[in-house]
Parts: C-alpha cells; structure tokens; sequence
C-alpha cells in the first residue's frame, strides 16, 4: 500500500514538473513572438528563427517639403542621380519635382490623346520615381499646361491664333494651347490623372495662364477675351483639376508669378493669386530675387538682396492668401552677373522661416544644387526666427508691412540685358515672361478683347 502511495505521490510531481516545463516553453515563445522573432519546433529540437522586421520608413508630409527641380532627363541620368542622392540622403532636401511635360510639349506617357505629343525620346520616370518614392521621400509632377509647342500644331483647333488663321507664337517662336478650349483642358487633365497613377504624391501645374511674351495684341481665342474672363477661365480649370484628381488624394499645387502676391490685377494673364489658391493645396510664387525689376518694392537691385526680396514677397502674400499654402520657389542660380551661392540661397531660406514659412522648392535650370546653402539632415531643425531687431536691420525699412506695397517706379529702370542662355533641358522663359507681365501692368496695358 505504501509503495502504492510513494508510486503515486512519484507520478504526480513527475507531472507538474512536465506540466511548468511546457507552461514556462509557452511562455518564453509568447515573449519571443512579441518581439518580432519566431519560434520553430521538430522532433529533433527547437530551432528559432528570427523574423527580419522591415524598417519603417516615415514618408514627408506635404507641409513640410523641401524641394528641387529636376528635369525628366536629370532624373534619368546616373550624374544627376548621385548627386540628387547625396542631398536627399545628407542635406534637409527631402523632395523632387520633375517635369512631366515641359513648354516644348513632349510627354514620356503613353496613351494620352491618341499619343499624339508622346515621344520615345524621353526617358521613363518610373524607375527613379519608384527608388525616391521607397525612401519615403516627397514626389511632385511638374505639368506645363498652356505653352505647348507640340499639340497646337497637330490639333490647330485647340490653339491661340493670329488674326489671320495662323498659329500665334511667342517670342521663342513656341504655340499656345487656348485655355478656352474645353479640349485643350480635357487634354491637360487626361495627363495629370495618368499622371497621378504613376504614383506621385502631388501634380504641380505651371504655365497656368494666358501669354505674356510676344505681341500678345494679335492673339485671338475666338470668344471676348478680358482680365475677367480670362481669370475666371484659369479658376475653371482648377476647379475642374480639383475635380478629377482629389478622389485619387492626389494634392495640387501651382506656380504663379511672384509679383502675384503683392499684385492684385491679373498682370494681363489670368493669374488672380487670391482666387486660385482656392481651389488648390499649395502656391509656389516664383520668387526669384533675379526676376524682379530693380526698384521694386523700393530695392534699388533685388536680385543683390535676396532676404528683402523673399521677406516682403512673401508677407505680401500673407496678408492675401493662408500661409500654410504658401510653398516658394527660391533661386539657385546666378543671372545678371550676380553670383548666387550658399550665403544667398541660405537667405532666401532663413526669410522663409522668418516670415513663418517652413516649406520651399529651388529651381537651377541645370538641376545643380548648393549643397553648402542646406542644412544637414541632422540639423535640419536647427533654424530660429531672425529677432525683429534684426529684421528691420536687414529690411532697413522702419516699417516694412506698409512699405511693401510701395514701389519704386522709376529708381533704377532695368536696362536690358539680352536674352538668357539655355541650358538642355531647362525652362529659361519664367524670368522674360514675368518682367514682359509686370511691364505691361506698370503701362497700363489692357487685354485685348477681340475674338
């Protein structure tokens, strides 16, 4: 009997034991599982496994892009690409916008209107598109959309006209596709919405506006043609832009002259900045000290004062439109014989920050960058607010919110300085069209009205 109980008593502890050995295997698996291994067991033993977890990538939000233009070609070539690299990778450059259709009018993506603009001459952005977008950097596709030198000439309907008939051209001899026509529009929506499938975060409209270059008295768009219905004709197709890309969370953003966001009449081109801001996410004014006549906003020469410059254009754009649309576009590059390196674009930058403004794009036609104007990826945070004192130093204004719509007009007239050279690749016509706009604004031109 005894030895009965002794068995018994034997067998039991025997079975805990077996029974805390199996609980504690399962409890040590359920900790391996929760971080991040797994656990394998066969009849010779147990082998763990660890599951590689993948590295989470936190993507940029559209609020706090730092940009720079590349063209369809830059993005293609291995020279850019290293070099694009280094600043994405090294500098607080987290965003590219690469030109999707540029003012000559050929497009890399197919099956838009019958192919007719499509050109194997142009290389596909996918490939970079796909690598920018796997490192959770920003992707915004550049589209010009009214100067286009391809589709006015295989559809002439969809064209601005001369008088007579022919084609109407600007002075780089380049044909405009009519905001007017509903085909033209159609046919610029159709390749954004493509566009936005490819897999970018934003479309980016430029050209979005009536000519300023050339004898614009003789185009014909055969309606009445005013500053009114000519503003209200660009808000119509942003409307319609809206339309077609917000159920794809695409954002919208467009370029707009810089003198926009202290000019309050359409400058003769359709360009009411008020208005269009909106019907999109964000405004990128086009202000480049360079493009700017000397004495305006009472700088004698803004382009050797780039933080005046930005400063006042972008408070005047403050006191018209949100701040947090508000995305400029700076200059890196140098023109008139003034050279632009890491002391001007840094401040262009700063003016930024000092007027509340944390998100921007640069623009070097040559897709060149100045790595020492950037801050490094470590410091990306590291800007501060300029005191106020210093401000009005650097201003050398007493009062620069009331000086800011006040303009020079006749200190130091521009002489003019010949055409500008084109690099490969590169839009060149922003700082000609921008003055040819704010010339005709200051005598007064009127837009035609004839059909």
């Amino acid at each position: 009997m005894k030895k009965t109980v002794t068995f018994l008593i034997l067998l039991t502890a025997v079975f805990m034991m077996s029974n805390n050995l199996f609980s504690e295997e399962i409890e040590s698996s359920e900790i391996l599982v929760e971080q991040g291994e797994i656990v394998s067991q066969s009849q010779e033993g147990t082998n763990t496994e660890k599951k590689v977890e993948e590295k989470h990538i936190e993507n940029v939000s559209p609020d706090m892009v730092k940009g720079m233009h590349l063209t369809v070609f830059a993005s293609a070539s291995q020279v850019h690409k290293t070099r694009t690299d280094d600043l994405l990778n090294n500098t607080e450059m987290n965003a590219v916008v690469i030109d999707i259709k540029e003012i000559d009018g050929k497009i890399s993506v197919k099956n838009v209107a019958d192919g007719l603009s499509y050109s194997t001459d142009i290389p596909s952005v996918l490939p970079y598109l796909k690598n920018v977008k796997s490192r959770g950097m920003y992707a915004i596709a550049r589209i010009v959309v009214f100067r286009d030198n391809v589709m006015p000439r295989k559809r002439p309907g969809l064209a601005v006209k001369n008088p007579d008939g022919t084609l109407w051209q600007d002075k780089k001899k380049f044909t405009w596709l009519n905001p007017y026509k509903q085909e033209a529009v159609d046919y610029i929506l159709e390749l954004a919405e493509k566009t936005a499938d490819m897999g970018f975060d934003e479309i980016q409209f430029d050209y979005i506006r009536f000519p300023s270059d050339g004898n614009t008295k003789l185009c014909r768009y055969g309606v009445e043609h005013s500053s009114v219905t000519a503003s209200a004709k660009i808000v119509d197709f942003l409307k319609q832009a809206r339309k077609r890309l917000s159920p794809k969370g695409i954002k919208i953003s467009i370029d707009v002259f810089g003198l926009t966001t202290t000019e309050k009449s359409d400058m003769g081109i359709g360009q009411k900045i008020v208005e269009m801001t909106e019907q999109v996410d964000y405004v990128s004014p086009m202000i480049y000290p360079s493009h700017y006549n000397n004495g305006e906003y009472g700088i004698p020469n803004p382009n050797k004062e780039p933080y005046r410059t930005v400063y006042i254009a972008l408070q005047g754009a403050k006191k018209r439109i949100p701040a947090e649309k508000l995305r400029p576009w700076l200059q890196d590059f140098s023109l008139k014989g003034v050279p632009y390196g890491p002391k001007e674009i840094n401040a262009q930058i700063q003016a930024c920050y000092d007027c509340g403004i944390k998100t921007w794009l640069l623009w070097n036609s040559a897709c060149k960058y100045t790595k020492a104007g950037l801050k490094s990826k470590e410091n990306q945070y590291s800007y501060t607010k300029t005191s106020d004192e210093k401000i009005r130093e650097l201003l050398k204004y007493k009062d620069p919110n009331a000086s800011m719509q006040t303009r020079a007009n006749n200190v130091n007239k521009p002489a003019n300085t010949g055409t500008v050279k084109k690099t490969a690749g590169a839009s060149v016509s922003r700082p000609v069209a921008q003055k040819t706009a704010r010339n005709n604004v200051k005598k007064g031109t009127k837009t035609a009205t004839k059909k």
